[in-house]
């Protein structure tokens, strides 16, 4: 699948379960039992009155967040209109993380390199470090990597079992192109990707060994090295976990250094090594739009990322109402999922102690977990 796809798909799979990073989903860990309200049944799995809330409090912390400056009218407006899906959300998560283990995906690996990429940009010297922060702020560490996990996992089986079947011909992208050529006029600009080696707090000769790290690096990209591979391992900037993708920057909007160096350089070039104040970085060149209507060549990635962007959500969709299909799925009465099937996703009363023998009729057999609260 094109590497730009695939970015887009983690872009959209970070937009679709955003809150669910910030959803604290542990079920009974202490020896006080505490018996909680089930909201929802997903196979083996529950979703409580707690999960549904932080769920609800994520959306309205992300809403304010993304629209600072309206009225208090204008987000609850907004909030109404999202809430109806929080639920369905929650469910959709359950039945991909549990998807994924059935397929056998595992994302320790990545899960690693996450937490790390985490401790870099919140300048922290170990993970020790990063656990006693999480902690910190309320948050248990194993619920927090469970947190983590599970996002990672529906991203993997997203992009296995949607993304990788969505193919857009060439055909479809040109035509795109011919009827918004409007959308394709663009004053001079560059998309700029970057390995940043940090220097603060060193001395002169860490610095010294910093620049031969850069150098080197360099040396590695003239012989054929991938950049964005070696900026997701090497680099100590923010945007590592990203390939290094800096975005979009018109002339006057970087320092004078970098503008008169990325401006000459062309589409896949890149920079030698530049001092700045905080350390060495090389940049490279992803795109180099000159002033005007861009030709197809230049924005054919950006049209078949719209494309793919039109077409992934609706298949994912259509996925997960196959999945619900397949799966066991109660919702207790007063609560809806906005994505039930009909015939599949069953409403009725749900107790912290169900009878186990309660079978949906054409459904796989899953024992109810016994609950202890939180």
């Amino acid at each position: 699948m094109n590497t730009c796809l695939i970015r887009s798909l983690c872009i959209l799979c970070l937009g679709v379960f955003l809150s669910f990073l910030f959803i604290h989903t542990s079920h009974a860990q202490s020896k006080d039992v505490v018996v909680e309200e089930i909201v929802a049944r997903v196979n083996n799995d529950i979703v409580t009155i707690s999960d549904l809330e932080k769920a609800q409090a994520a959306l309205r912390q992300e809403i304010s967040q993304d629209c600072q400056g309206c009225t208090q009218d204008k987000m609850d407006e907004e909030y109404n209109t999202r809430s109806k899906d929080v639920l369905r959300d929650l469910i959709d998560q359950d039945l991909l993380v549990q998807q994924a283990k059935d397929e056998g995906v595992s994302v320790e690996t990545d899960l690693i390199k996450h937490l790390d990429d985490v401790r870099k940009e919140n300048n922290l010297a170990s993970i020790d470090d990063l656990e006693k922060a999480v902690e910190s702020q309320g948050l248990s560490w194993e619920d927090y990597k469970s947190q983590i996990r599970n996002n990672l996992l529906t991203q993997e089986v997203i992009r296995r079992d949607v993304g990788s079947r969505i193919d857009i011909a060439e055909s479809d992208a040109r035509a795109y192109y011919a009827a918004h050529k409007q959308d394709y006029v663009k004053p001079e600009e560059v998309v700029l990707a970057e390995i940043f080696l940090s220097t603060q707090g060193k001395s002169p000769q860490e610095m010294a060994a910093v620049e031969m790290k850069a150098d080197d690096l360099r040396a590695r990209l003239v012989n054929g090295d991938d950049f964005n591979q070696l900026a997701k391992r090497y680099s100590e900037g923010s945007t590592a976990a990203d390939g290094g993708e800096l975005g979009t920057f018109q002339r006057g909007q970087l320092d004078k250094q970098i503008e008169d160096a990325v401006f000459k350089l062309d589409k896949g070039q890149f920079t030698s090594v530049i001092q700045t104040k905080t350390g060495f970085e090389i940049l490279k060149v992803e795109s180099h739009y000159v002033a005007g209507l861009q030709p197809y060549e230049k924005v054919q990635d950006e049209i078949m990322n719209r494309l793919y962007m039109q077409r992934v959500q609706p298949a994912l969709r259509d996925y997960l109402g196959q999945l619900r299909e397949q799966s066991y799925v109660k919702v207790r009465p007063g609560y809806v999922d906005s994505a039930a099937v009909p015939g599949t996703s069953v409403i009725t009363e749900v107790s912290p102690t169900p009878d186990t023998q309660e079978k949906s009729k054409g459904k796989k057999k899953f024992p109810h977990p016994k609950v202890e609260g939180l």
